[in-house]
């Protein structure tokens, strides 16, 4: 595994995969690897020939008053995880480097980064979608790799790739969970241990509802409120920031459950806050 710093560099190495003919995956990632961002690696090593994880903690994406100094930073563990897995590249640029002096230009994708995560973080979208659009320059592969756990964040980045022509596929992987059911997040190191008890209860949540649109098909204020219910009596040191039901095409608010919908929330605790979501197929439900 070659460890490159510079965007000359890994233009350069991605240049030469391509030139020898071979399909090239990108993993963008912030670092503090887990399991899901290493599943992201394997899906992109079984399906590509030549695979570039990236790491990078985007200052972009942060607003003033977020964990951006306490985003957890494992360099060592990392450079291990992408080693054993057969990365080819890791490229590891400094914010200088991204950004030189600045830059007068972002890239803002409407409609879809203004809901969920969007109305309590308005400018997150706008730093993710021009960081991903200048790593789709710089490394230009054939597929990228993110996890459904940012669901949103999928389903934003696909549409700028659409929207601005870039010729890579955006390849959405499964949420990989640990065994009590807690979305793996590079955040949750900063949970301390009361409210990792609790953490696993925003998973108990969505599935109970998934059971419950499955079952009765209830109207989503409804399902909406039985969550609600649910976080306030078994998540005390958490703060909800949003519980939404949402077409998972548009990422609109829907009334009705008797169709396909995508359950999600996020919920604040001191040093962290959690995302979760499930998709609910109430064809495949019922």
């Amino acid at each position: 595994m070659k460890i490159v710093t510079t965007i000359a560099e890994v233009r350069s190495l991605v240049a030469q995969a391509r030139a020898g003919g071979q399909c090239v995956g990108l993993v963008p990632t912030m670092g503090a690897l887990h399991e899901g961002h290493l599943s992201l690696i394997d899906a992109a090593s079984s399906e590509c020939d030549f695979v570039v994880v990236t790491i990078f903690v985007n200052p972009t994406q942060f607003a003033p008053g977020e964990d951006l100094a306490a985003y957890p930073r494992t360099a060592q563990a990392d450079h291990a995880g992408c080693e054993a897995r057969g990365v080819d590249v890791l490229f590891q640029p400094t914010t200088e480097e991204m950004y030189g002096g600045g830059g007068l230009t972002e890239v803002t994708v409407s409609k879809l980064s203004q809901t969920l995560c969007g109305r309590s973080r308005p400018t997150h979208f706008v730093g993710v979608c021009t960081v991903v659009a200048k790593l789709f320059n710089i490394i230009p592969a054939d597929r990228a790799y993110f996890g459904a756990k940012d669901y949103q964040q999928v389903a934003v980045i696909r549409q700028m790739a659409a929207d601005l022509n870039f010729p890579v596929e955006v390849v959405t992987c499964p949420i990989v969970r640990e065994a009590d059911g807690v979305a793996m997040s590079s955040r949750n190191v900063n949970l301390n241990p009361t409210e990792r008890k609790q953490a696993p209860v925003l998973h108990t949540a969505l599935r109970a509802a998934a059971e419950t649109i499955g079952q009765t098909h209830p109207p989503a204020g409804q399902v909406i409120a039985d969550i609600l219910a649910r976080l306030a009596a078994d998540v005390s040191d958490g703060e909800v920031d949003y519980v939404q039901i949402v077409d998972p095409q548009t990422l609109a608010d829907v009334e009705q459950t008797d169709r396909p919908v995508l359950i999600a929330l996020a919920v604040k605790f001191s040093q962290a806050r959690l995302i979760d979501n499930m998709l609910v197929d109430v064809e495949w439900a019922s």
